[in-house]
């Protein structure tokens, strides 16, 4: 029997901030419960350090730059965003006989051929820019841009639709529901997709939530509000695969889409100061750098039929891997699709070994490979628009998780390869950008340096 298929994504959410990853201010116990029921990654890992590239990798089982997305995408209803010509798991799923919905967040397009009806989902309700108002549902980016006029962006199957007043958290949980009670009426094995847009800017929660968390500070108290109305919805999620008799054989799937913002525009009271509501942990750097903090996120498995509960992975794995893993699982055959990213279920499911030999990531101007313990960044950055910290910089995470140590000097041979191997990598990345995508500037709202 085809399994079911769920992808439960945050955004904005670094890799410390779940209780069974080690948060202590605040507890997510459906997650939680996930996780000890399931599969929990130590070393999971978003491919890119902002929203559009990460969904993209996730979606399409490529590194961002041969899915076709390689920036932040425009939140204007004529931003075009994922080519069509890209396959989706919604896509290869759809071909295979499944019901495929979506509830949340897109960001990948909102002109026509970059909406999510166009890449393989049977129904859809959400937003399709990059962040919203969580109760008028009104394009964020928008309320700040002198000359602009605000856009309301909430829809159903590309048709707007009004909610106002109620809390979009809730409206995603209400809506993946709904889907999950139509594959059973069609008599279909579904693909859900359910990218919630908690923790991301702006920082809203009803009071219900917040009051959970009264000694926490401000920003702490928001960020944990907010991720607790998460958890709570995918506790509702799972209890209504139990009622419905499907938990066992449904695979599910969490992560974040890269690590914690420290944007200003977090704060709402119009200070300039960096924000402090999330946290990466241990980790060096957050939300657009290559550093762990950007890149590493909380990542769990759960299919009560197939893999092993209570177990903690340190192996490798990556958002790409998610594509040929659900096809895998599904009957399909990765090998037929153009795909950067590997089936892990048999390390989740068998204790296999990952089958990753190396990982790369881009963003502007930084390059990054992590192979076995080893990870090198070059140019890499810790806030938007700073100098590099160091040009080259190399850390044994098995034994610096926080990268506080550079090791270039003491091991200038593996620096060397690593270079080498990172800088042959994206020479290969900007060659297939320039020669693919034949207006890659408007496909994407990438511009290349001069």
């Amino acid at each position: 029997m085809q399994p079911n298929f769920i992808v439960f994504l945050t955004d904005d959410q670094g890799y410390g901030d779940l209780s069974c990853m080690g948060a202590t201010d605040f507890k997510t116990p459906h997650l939680d419960r996930m996780a000890a029921e399931g599969a929990r990654f130590t070393d999971w890992y978003s491919n890119s350090p902002v929203c559009s590239p990460s969904r993209a990798a996730l979606l399409t089982g490529r590194y961002p730059c041969h899915a076709g997305v390689r920036s932040i995408l425009a939140g204007h209803r004529t931003a075009t965003g994922l080519p069509p010509s890209v396959p989706t798991l919604a896509t290869v799923l759809k071909e295979r006989g499944y019901y495929t919905a979506m509830s949340g967040k897109w960001h990948l397009g909102l002109a026509e051929g970059s909406r999510p009806e166009h890449h393989g989902f049977d129904d859809w309700f959400g937003f399709m820019a990059g962040c919203i108002d969580f109760f008028s549902h009104i394009f964020y980016w928008g309320m700040a841009q002198r000359g602009i006029d605000q856009t309301h962006d909430l829809w159903e199957n590309g048709v707007e639709i009004y909610r106002n007043g109620e809390y979009f958290t809730e409206l995603i949980t209400e809506y993946a529901i709904r889907y999950i009670r139509k594959s059973v009426e069609l008599g279909k094995p579904f693909f859900l997709y359910v990218p919630y847009n908690a923790p991301h800017y702006p920082m809203h929660a009803p009071q219900k939530y917040v009051d959970r968390f009264p000694n926490l500070p401000w920003d702490r108290q928001i960020m944990a509000a907010m991720l607790s109305a998460v958890d709570d919805s995918v506790g509702e999620i799972f209890a209504e695969l139990e009622r419905l008799g499907l938990a066992e054989n449904t695979f599910s799937y969490f992560q974040s889409d890269n690590g914690p913002s420290r944007e200003t525009r977090n704060w709402l009271d119009g200070s300039q100061d960096p924000y402090y509501g999330g946290t990466a942990g241990k980790l060096k750097g957050h939300k657009f750098s290559l550093y762990e903090g950007g890149i590493r996120s909380p990542g769990i498995m759960h299919w009560p039929e197939q893999i092993p509960a209570e177990q903690v992975i340190g192996e490798v794995g990556a958002a790409m891997d998610v594509f040929p893993t659900f096809l895998a699982a599904a009957g399909g055959n990765p090998s037929e699709y153009e795909l950067d990213g590997l089936n892990v279920l048999p390390m989740v499911a068998k204790g296999e070994p990952t089958p990753h030999s190396e990982i790369y990531w881009e963003m502007g101007k930084q390059t990054a490979v992590r192979r076995d313990n080893w990870k090198l960044v070059l140019n890499g950055q810790l806030i938007e628009g700073a100098p590099p910290e160091d040009d080259v910089h190399l850390a044994n995470l098995e034994t610096d998780m926080g990268e506080t140590q550079n090791l270039k000097d003491a091991h200038p041979d593996i620096t060397a390869e690593l270079t080498e191997a990172a800088q042959t990598w994206r020479e290969g990345i900007e060659t297939h950008w320039e020669t693919e995508w034949v207006n890659p500037n408007g496909t994407t709202g990438y511009v290349k340096d001069s």
